[in-house]
């Protein structure tokens, strides 16, 4: 006996089978995997809600902070270390410090100032400075002067390790008083939020 095969036929069936086959999205076919792994096993590609290291994070409360002789308030991190000093005070958290310094009988900065005597004496004092320039914004107060510069952190008490830091450095002055908020964190932190609510909230005491 002869068995006669269409092929024309028999691609045209196979076409069809398979078009039917796909047609069916509720068709079993077991669960999706990910490198040979069930779906519920994949991981998850929703990035997770944290922070690089030196970023100041979104939830951060701030508290005022007033000066020993009431001539001027500032918002600071609340939470943080603080240590104080002859000339000022120091809040610290992880890999960030907010300095604030106070001194009288001072005349008003400007930025060709604070490029010729200050950038260099605080590269003669602070080890890694370098990028340094000095120009004026405006805050609430009113115009400031802000340094800004990379340093070199103090070696770490644990690991003995230093890290690259980016600082700004904004002078407040008025009656020849001038108050300094030094801002410093890792390079590449994002603390651009954080750090303009502390210099807009300098606030000079009536």
């Amino acid at each position: 006996m002869v068995v006669a095969y269409n092929v024309t036929t028999g691609l045209l069936a196979a076409t069809l089978a398979l078009a039917v086959g796909c047609a069916h999205p509720n068709h079993p076919s077991g669960p999706p995997t990910v490198a040979g792994a069930p779906a519920s096993q994949a991981p998850n590609p929703e990035p997770k809600d944290s922070s690089p290291p030196g970023d100041i994070p979104d939830s951060q409360a701030f508290v005022a902070f007033a000066a020993p002789d009431a001539s001027y308030t500032v918002e600071v991190p609340e939470g943080w270390a603080r240590t104080d000093s002859p000339r000022g005070v120091t809040f610290t958290d992880n890999f960030n410090t907010v300095v604030i310094e106070s001194r009288t009988g001072t005349s008003a900065p400007t930025p060709a100032s604070a490029r010729l005597t200050e950038l260099a004496a605080i590269a003669a004092a602070v080890p890694g400075v370098s990028f340094g320039d000095a120009n004026t914004v405006i805050r609430r107060a009113g115009q400031a002067i802000v340094l800004t510069y990379h340093q070199d952190s103090a070696p770490s008490p644990v690991t003995g390790k230093v890290t690259a830091q980016s600082v700004e450095r904004y002078e407040f002055f008025r009656n020849g008083h001038t108050v300094t908020l030094t801002l410093a964190g890792p390079v590449g932190a994002d603390n651009v939020d954080p750090w303009r609510r502390i210099t807009d909230s300098f606030a000079w005491s009536p």
